[in-house]
């Protein structure tokens, strides 16, 4: 009697685990389905703005013709995100996304400034968008260095407003010699790449069919 119990118990375990590896690790936050009109705000730095390539070769210019929705290119390169959450108001204004992609906070960790005060500033970025109904997709960045890893608040802000993060494509992109430009930036193929593993994820969440 009391083995039987016990082989219930560890079944019953097994099970819980089972569900909690398949169910529990692949969640992830969903994004509304864009219509065919859709506009997408790509806002960030640098990165966003395409250094390192060609003017044509941006991720939002490239992503823009994978995905066949217009992408606004809203990229400014040196910005720190201080000065992003400050110009975001009128950009937001002007642009009226369906759909804010927020890639930011390189300069604020090439700089090593206060990575409570990067995480304070896109946290109100993305109430800013949220307050408006629009959604967003969170993009980490890497800190600079030999892991060349992305810093923990990225995941924490992921989780605190239930976003979307893409958290490895531009370490991936970064740590291959081939699609950089230089030591922070892509190349042609790195943005490519990069748009490529964006237009993925969002047909995965469920922003494109």
């Amino acid at each position: 009697m009391l083995r039987s119990f016990l082989c219930a118990l560890r079944l019953l375990c097994t099970a819980s685990v089972l569900f909690m590896v398949l169910f529990g690790c692949s969640r992830q936050a969903l994004l509304p389905p864009l219509p065919t009109d859709a506009v997408i705000l790509a806002f960030g730095d640098s990165l966003t703005f395409g250094t390192g390539a060609g003017e044509q070769q941006s991720y939002p210019e490239v992503l823009a013709a994978l995905i066949g929705r217009k992408v606004v290119n809203a990229g400014v390169p040196g910005e720190v995100s201080k000065e992003g959450l400050g110009r975001l108001p009128s950009v937001l204004e002007k642009v009226r996304p369906d759909l804010l992609i927020l890639c930011h906070g390189g300069n604020d960790l090439l700089r090593r400034q206060d990575q409570q005060l990067l995480r304070a500033n896109l946290a109100q970025m993305v109430q800013m968008a949220q307050g408006q109904n629009i959604a967003v997709l969170l993009v980490a960045v890497p800190e600079p260095g030999l892991a060349l890893e992305p810093p923990a608040l990225y995941e924490e802000l992921a989780k605190e407003f239930a976003l979307p993060l893409e958290g490895t494509i531009i370490t991936k992109i970064l740590k291959k010699s081939e699609l950089k430009s230089d030591q922070v930036h892509p190349n042609a193929a790195g943005y490519q790449r990069l748009a490529e593993a964006l237009a993925k994820f969002l047909r995965q969440s469920g922003a494109l069919p």
